[in-house]
């Protein structure tokens, strides 16, 4: 089970940056260099994770995609007639899912400051010299957010790495959908000496990903103060 729910874990924490990175880059970039209509819902929007309890983050899932929930029947008619069986709660996706909804904003509120800051001036001085937009990008927009990148991947991996609430609500089965905070929760409440003793040097390997995490973040941080 343990190690089953350590693979979970990378695998969740690993899929969360790398959404959480394409999300923040594409929406800080829109946000800081258009004008369009929304533009102030979506800066409002991207902070929903951070003002809702986990807890309450995973009951919605569960409501919405649950065998009772809003979206429950349609899935249940589409495996109806592909013959799969598709499951979003209390399986993997439903784990993947809510992870990314809680760990979405890290990248997006760490390189908006720093693209409002930056300005537009480069960019349309680049497009009027006939610079392509993935060159526009790589040469002058990606060196100003390299670092604060990081930093927020950082932050949206230990976020994933450690979250607990969310995850509870639409997980149920040990060695399928728990991942090491749940692994390490169900070893302690079950009361047995062996098990309580086991979940303390399961809590250590969270303890050694957390210290690597906290180096990087340092390391990321201070090559940002410092660029």
């Amino acid at each position: 089970y343990v190690m089953k729910s350590l693979g979970l874990t990378i695998l969740v924490m690993v899929i969360a940056m790398l959404v959480s990175a394409i999300f923040g880059v594409a929406a800080a970039f829109a946000v800081s260099k258009f004008d369009f209509p929304g533009k102030t819902l979506i800066a409002t929007l991207a902070d929903i994770p951070f003002s809702v309890s986990p807890v309450i983050a995973g009951l919605a899932f569960l409501l919405t995609f649950g065998r009772l929930g809003w979206l429950g029947p349609y899935i249940n008619q589409f495996n109806a007639w592909t013959g799969l069986d598709i499951r979003i709660v209390f399986a993997i996706p439903g784990v993947i899912l809510v992870t990314v909804f809680m760990t979405m904003p890290f990248v997006f509120r760490e390189i908006l400051p720093v693209l409002l800051n930056q300005g537009r001036e480069e960019e349309e001085a680049a497009a009027l010299m006939g610079a392509s937009g993935w060159r526009i990008f790589k040469d002058i927009t990606f060196p100003h957010i390299k670092w604060p990148l990081l930093y927020g991947i950082i932050l949206c991996g230990a976020r994933a790495m450690g979250e607990f609430g969310a995850v509870a609500a639409v997980s149920k089965a040990r060695g399928s959908t728990f991942t090491l905070p749940l692994e390490i929760d169900a070893l302690y409440m079950s009361g047995t000496e062996s098990a309580v003793v086991a979940s303390f040097s399961v809590s250590s390997v969270l303890i050694l990903l957390a210290f690597i995490m906290i180096g990087l973040r340092t390391y990321a941080a201070h090559k940002a103060s410092h660029r």
